[in-house]
C-alpha cells in the first residue's frame, strides 16, 4: 500500500513538472528571451533590392538594405546584436516556426491566411506593384491584355505570385524560388516579364541595363502593405508593442524612405 502511494505520489509530482515546464514555455516572452541571448535573429531572402540584398560594402559581401536597416533599429531599441540569418523566400516564414528566427522581415505582404498562422507588426510600408520586360520591348506593353499567352515570372511564395494569377489568368505564370533567377531568365528570354514590386524593379534596373519598366502593372489591394512577422501566440505581444512603437516613429520623421533612398545608392554595388 506504502509502496503504490510512493508511486502515485512520483507519478503526480513528474505530471506536475512537465505541466510546469509546459506552461513556462507556452508563456515564454519572446523580447525577454532576445535580451537574455543578447541576439536578435533576423530572416531574411536577401536577393530583394532595395529592401534586402547582398552588395559589396568595403570590400566585403554584406547583407544590405531598408529593411536590414529597419531590423538593426529593431535591435539597438532592445540593446542587442543583429544576426541576419539568410534563406530562400519560401522558407522565410516558416523559420518562425521552427525556432530559427526571432522575427522575419523580408519585403513581406500581410494576408489573411498568413495572419492566422504569425503575429504582425504595424504596416512600415505600402506596396507598389510594376512589370520589367527587356529593353528591347519598351513600348510593346500597353495594357494587361497584352501579357495574354506570355511568360510572366514571379517570386515563390510572394504576394506578387497570387496578384499574378489572380489578373494575369491568360498568361503562364512561372514562380521561381529566387528574384535574381526571374531576371536572368528574362534577360535570356526564356520569359517575358517579371512582376514585383517597384522599387525592387527600379533597383535591378540600376544593376541592368538591358531591362526596362513596363507602362503597365497589376493593381495592388488597398492596405496592403509591408510589415513584420512574428511567431504566432502571446510570446510576441511585448516584441510586437516595442516594433510598432519604432515603426510609428519611423513613419513620423521619414526614416524608412531614408532606408529605401540609401539602399537605392548602394544596388550598383549589389552581387548575385
Amino acid at each position: 500500500m506504502k509502496l503504490k502511494k510512493f508511486v502515485l505520489g512520483a507519478v503526480f509530482l513528474v505530471s506536475t513538472v512537465i505541466l510546469a515546464a509546459c506552461g513556462s514555455s507556452e508563456s515564454a516572452d519572446l523580447q525577454e528571451e532576445i535580451k537574455k541571448d543578447g541576439k536578435l535573429v533576423v530572416a531574411v531572402s536577401p536577393d530583394y533590392p532595395p529592401f534586402e540584398f547582398k552588395a559589396l560594402v568595403n570590400g566585403k559581401d554584406k547583407v544590405v538594405g531598408a529593411d536590414i536597416d529597419l531590423a538593426q533599429a529593431i535591435a539597438d531599441e532592445l540593446g542587442v546584436k543583429l544576426e541576419v540569418s539568410t534563406m530562400s523566400f519560401d522558407n522565410v516564414l516558416a523559420s518562425l516556426k521552427n525556432g530559427k528566427a526571432d522575427i522575419a522581415i523580408s519585403g513581406l505582404s500581410v494576408t489573411e491566411e498568413r495572419k492566422n498562422a504569425y503575429t504582425f507588426s504595424d504596416a512600415y510600408y505600402e506596396t507598389e506593384n510594376a512589370i520589367l520586360i527587356r529593353k528591347e520591348d519598351e513600348g510593346k506593353y500597353t495594357s494587361l491584355d497584352q501579357l495574354s499567352g506570355k511568360k510572366v515570372a514571379v517570386q515563390k511564395g510572394s504576394i506578387e505570385e497570387n496578384l499574378s494569377k489572380e489578373q494575369l489568368k491568360d498568361s503562364q505564370v512561372v514562380p521561381l524560388t529566387a528574384m535574381g533567377e526571374a531576371i536572368n531568365e528574362l534577360k535570356s528570354g526564356v520569359v517575358d516579364a517579371v512582376d514585383l514590386e517597384k522599387p525592387v524593379a527600379e533597383g535591378y534596373i540600376a544593376q541592368n541595363k538591358d531591362i526596362a519598366l513596363a507602362k503597365i502593372a497589376l493593381k495592388v489591394g488597398e492596405g496592403d502593405a509591408k510589415a513584420v512577422a512574428m511567431p504566432k501566440g502571446k510570446e510576441s505581444k511585448e516584441l510586437q508593442k516595442t516594433v510598432n512603437s519604432i515603426i510609428a516613429k519611423m513613419e513620423k520623421e521619414g526614416t524608412y524612405k531614408q532606408y529605401i533612398s540609401d539602399a537605392a545608392k548602394l544596388t550598383g554595388k549589389a552581387v548575385e
